[in-house]
């Protein structure tokens, strides 16, 4: 069947091993000094590892391949002592959304919004809102929004905002700010369109904010990627943070 599924390079991979752990299903191994795919059937293709990687030799692409197999996977593992992994493949990803503009949905139109001088407690005592742009998904911005220009740019994983309380104060003022999953979209898809962005924008500097959760890393990935296609020099720094809200680094 032709399904998403990792492709190791070879000729990138130095055999450190930082992508064996990240991969729940064991589906990958050291092999005479390289990272190597045990079985096709052991793959999820959702790309846990691409993070994990220094060298970027891990990519997601689609090619024939034998179905994902959650009994095999449960052999596998039981067969080297470990536990079968706790998250579900039988719920679907949704299906990628492409290039948005203001004409469709009134709500992927491109706004500006001006912010105050200072944050203000509200009547409900809640902080002043930090974000100065709509829309905000990844998916829907159009790379030649006027707030990019000159823009330092906030790439966010979706799940960041709720686990870290000064995500506003500490991370998106004065700044544009896009956001994705990698876990559940194409980030391939990302690469492609930060690359875009980059080049068609006048993007001062990237911050990527992540989870410490393995599968959050292709975000940070695909930040660097663009980053290099691009053929710019664009400062980058990638800020994980914990599920518990805690900055790791």
């Amino acid at each position: 069947m032709l399904r998403k599924i990792v492709k190791i390079d070879p000729d990138k991979c130095n055999g450190c091993g930082e992508c064996v752990p990240s991969c729940a299903e064991g589906a990958i191994s050291i092999i005479n000094g390289k990272a190597v795919l045990a079985a096709d059937n052991l793959c999820d293709g959702l790309g846990a590892c691409l993070g994990e990687c220094p060298l970027g030799a891990i990519t997601v692409e689609e090619r024939e391949a034998d179905e994902f197999d959650e009994v095999a996977v449960g052999k596998h593992l039981a067969a080297q002592g470990k536990p079968a992994p706790t998250h579900q493949h039988a719920i679907p990803a949704p299906p990628a959304v492409h290039h948005h503009s203001g004409g469709g949905c009134p709500g992927s139109r491109a706004m500006s919004f001006a912010q105050p001088q200072a944050s203000a407690p509200s009547s409900a005592g809640s902080s002043q809102s930090r974000l100065a742009q709509w829309p905000v998904q990844l998916h829907l911005v159009s790379t030649t929004a006027p707030y990019f220009q000159g823009a330092d740019l906030l790439i966010t994983a979706d799940c960041v905002p709720v686990a870290y309380a000064g995500y506003h104060e500490d991370f998106l003022k004065g700044k544009a700010v896009v956001m994705g999953c990698p876990k559940l979209d194409d980030n391939q898809y990302y690469t492609q369109k930060l690359t875009e962005l980059f080049t068609k924008s006048d993007i001062k500097s990237v911050t990527v904010l992540k989870m410490e959760v393995p599968c959050c890393g292709g975000i940070a990935v695909a930040a660097q990627q663009a980053v290099a296609a691009s053929g710019r020099q664009i400062p980058l720094k990638v800020v994980t943070i914990g599920i518990q809200g805690a900055i790791k680094g």
